[in-house]
């Protein structure tokens, strides 16, 4: 039986379209902003415009991230253009509203016309189970671009957080001999326990050439002059590192450094799992507040 709860996912990449299809399970759910021949689940109501709707939605969600340029709902598979104070505009003082990288654009937003914002990016299981589809994606940018295989090769992953655990994981399997660098004395200890070289960040310009792949997770200029010019050559940079991002891409161009920052890979190389992600993250935080 279903909720008479009601949701509106409003904009996305294909995430957010299997996020509507999997929250139309259970509840009725509308979504804007994929008229861009998407395929939705037959679940699933599509509106052009938030003037569809029968009522104020119970929740809104907004894609990863919510918007580009802080005025317009992220909206890549659409053909129209979308405000987000529009959409902000179709809710009733007890619509909860589900983002992800909100902004602060959204928040003042949100604080203006007092409305609960909830950013689904900054919760733990989200993160945790975002860093699988992460890790894939970077290893199959990897098989794709590096002309042989990883196993016998010499990795090395800078950064100690939840991709990096599960980029060890995966890239320890495919039998790559896998250092990790990291800042912190407790998780160049953690490294070793879990079976690799740790490298402290310090000594990133003097070890990087020993190389064939390096993927960077921190989102700090760590990959500038000094270090690209001691890459090995014929190596493979990946940045999989949020904005910022962490390498000087216009000089490892000068340079001839192969590098590829590697963005928003749970959307791109896995869409219906980080789709089920998001929408499980939301079931939670549903049930904690008691509201379903």
């Amino acid at each position: 039986m279903k909720s008479d709860k009601t949701f509106l996912v409003a904009g996305g990449d294909l995430r957010q379209a299997f996020v509507a299809g999997h929250l139309a399970r259970e509840y009725t759910v509308y979504a804007l902003g994929f008229d861009n021949d998407v395929e939705l689940d037959d679940r699933v109501i599509p509106i052009e415009s938030v003037c569809e709707l029968g009522g104020p939605p119970d929740y809104i969600v907004f894609p990863i991230p919510a918007s580009n340029d802080s005025e317009h709902v992220n909206m890549p598979l659409s053909h129209k253009h979308t405000r987000l104070q529009d959409v902000l505009e179709a809710a009733s003082p007890d619509t909860v509203i589900f983002a992800g990288k909100a902004g602060k654009s959204l928040a003042a937003m949100c604080h203006l016309q007092g409305l609960e914002l909830i950013d689904y990016m900054e919760r733990e299981e989200l993160a945790v189970l975002n860093a699988v589809p992460t890790a894939e994606g970077a290893i199959q940018i990897a098989m794709e671009e590096m002309p042989t295989t990883l196993y016998g090769q010499k990795c090395l992953i800078t950064g100690f957080g939840r991709i990096s655990k599960a980029l060890i994981r995966a890239l320890s399997g495919l039998g790559m001999e896998v250092s990790v660098s990291a800042r912190k004395y407790g998780d160049l200890a953690w490294i070793q326990v879990y079976g690799c070289k740790a490298v402290p960040i310090r000594e990133l310009p003097s070890v990087v050439g020993q190389y064939d792949l390096v993927l960077n997770t921190v989102p700090a200029m760590l990959f500038d002059r000094s270090v690209l010019r001691a890459m090995k050559k014929g190596s493979l940079l990946i940045d999989l590192a949020s904005k910022p991002g962490g390498v000087d891409f216009t000089m490892a161009k000068e340079l001839g450094v192969k590098a590829i920052w590697a963005l928003s890979l749970p959307g791109k190389v896995a869409p219906v799992t980080a789709g089920e992600i998001i929408c499980n993250t939301i079931r939670n935080m549903i049930q904690e507040r008691g509201s379903e």
